[in-house]
């Protein structure tokens, strides 16, 4: 049986194998094992404790198998987006080890955690409309999957209040990045809504 984090990266390995930029191929798994060797101690915050680099194994996949994405750029920045904002990467390694233009998307969708939480997701809502379309596109699945989680598992302690809020404030980031990508903008609101209809039922049950 497949644990989570096979079943999150096995498309994007399908979509691997059909690529014929053998060099794209290379940089795309040398991103995600970078990534996956930085993020070795991590866990996401749900109860299940899952490995953290499921999480952005889960925006690549979505980014390739949902959005059609196959910028080998973005995909690796996909891969790369927690780095800098959760590990002790820079974004001068990112550059050196996967070009400019990867630490670019990743610096886009990083935010600055010398700042309180609630200006930092303020910042999130005011910058998302001013973001390149590859960051716009990350973004967008970076948020699908939080709301998944805040839905199906969320950290120990958030109430449905919080839960809620999330979504909400999800919503508002996601205003800003309408028209990057149609097939993840679906995705999206489908996710919320089955979020909200999930949250409302255990409203009824609490």
């Amino acid at each position: 049986m497949q644990d989570k984090g096979q079943r999150k990266s096995v498309d994007l390995f399908l979509f691997l194998s059909k690529t014929e930029n053998m060099n794209g191929i290379e940089n795309i798994l040398r991103a995600a094992s970078f990534a996956a060797k930085k993020h070795t101690d991590q866990k996401r915050k749900g109860n299940d404790g899952e490995p953290y680099i499921n999480h952005p194994l889960e925006v690549a996949n979505m980014l390739v198998n949902i959005g059609g994405v196959d910028d080998p750029d973005i995909i690796m920045a996909a891969l790369l987006h927690d780095t800098v904002e959760d590990t002790e990467v820079t974004f001068d390694e990112i550059a050196e080890q996967f070009g400019l233009t990867v630490a670019g998307y990743v610096r886009e969708v990083t935010d600055d955690k010398s700042l309180p939480k609630a200006e930092r997701k303020q910042k999130q809502v005011e910058h998302a409309p001013h973001l390149s379309q590859g960051a716009k596109q990350i973004k967008l699945g970076d948020k699908i999957s939080n709301i998944r989680d805040v839905t199906d598992n969320p950290p120990d302690g958030w109430d449905l209040q919080r839960r809620r809020e999330y979504v909400d404030w999800g919503e508002k980031v996601v205003a800003g990045l309408r028209g990057a990508n149609a097939n993840l903008e679906k995705l999206f609101d489908e996710t919320v809504e089955k979020a909200r209809r999930r949250l409302a039922a255990a409203a009824t049950q609490s």
